[in-house]
């Protein structure tokens, strides 16, 4: 006799052909041969468990490795594309370097003189191209007009140390 629960049978429409089908265990019972004999009756088939509740662990991490990718993600992609403010300062450009260890980017400074013999003011910049950097060394030493557009809220310097973007630069006419 196969252990667990017992049920008695009463008749054949208690125990119809249809219930036994989907159960491998029932189809190797043998049929009771009279009506009072006890039947057994299979194990519970347990629930079947749902993609989540398998994989909990996988989806938990995957979620917190992914979720602030993203955040980060959309939040770089905003800071970059839309801009706070944008203009030109003219100057003399007094500094310009490859900064980073992970991230390389131009960085540099330019002195603007209101008249000469004044103090000058520092506008520090930061130059994402490469091509651009080119056209800043060229008219080093000469009057310019660097073409900016502040970014604020870069998350973080690898993208550039300040939040003047430099996009283009001309030569300026001397005063």
């Amino acid at each position: 006799m196969i252990a667990g629960a017992l049920a008695l049978r009463d008749n054949e429409a208690n125990f119809p052909a249809r219930i036994v089908a989907p159960y491998p265990a029932l189809r190797q019972m043998k049929e009771p041969t009279s009506v009072n004999e006890p039947v057994p009756i299979a194990p519970a088939m347990p629930p079947a468990r749902g993609f989540v509740r398998r994989h909990w662990g996988k989806l938990t991490l995957l979620i917190l490795v992914a979720a602030p990718a993203l955040v980060f993600t959309i939040w770089a992609g905003v800071a970059l594309n839309f801009s706070y403010s944008h203009g030109n300062r003219v100057g003399y450009v007094q500094k310009l370097s490859k900064k980073g260890w992970l991230c390389k980017t131009w960085e540099g400074e330019l002195a603007q003189v209101n008249m000469p013999g004044a103090m000058s003011q520092i506008f520090i910049f930061t130059v994402r191209g490469d091509s651009v950097a080119e056209v800043i060394q060229k008219l080093e030493g000469g009057l310019v007009a660097l073409d900016y557009a502040e970014h604020r809220g870069v998350p973080t310097n690898c993208f550039g140390e300040t939040g003047y973007f430099v996009n283009g630069v001309r030569r300026a006419s001397g005063h």
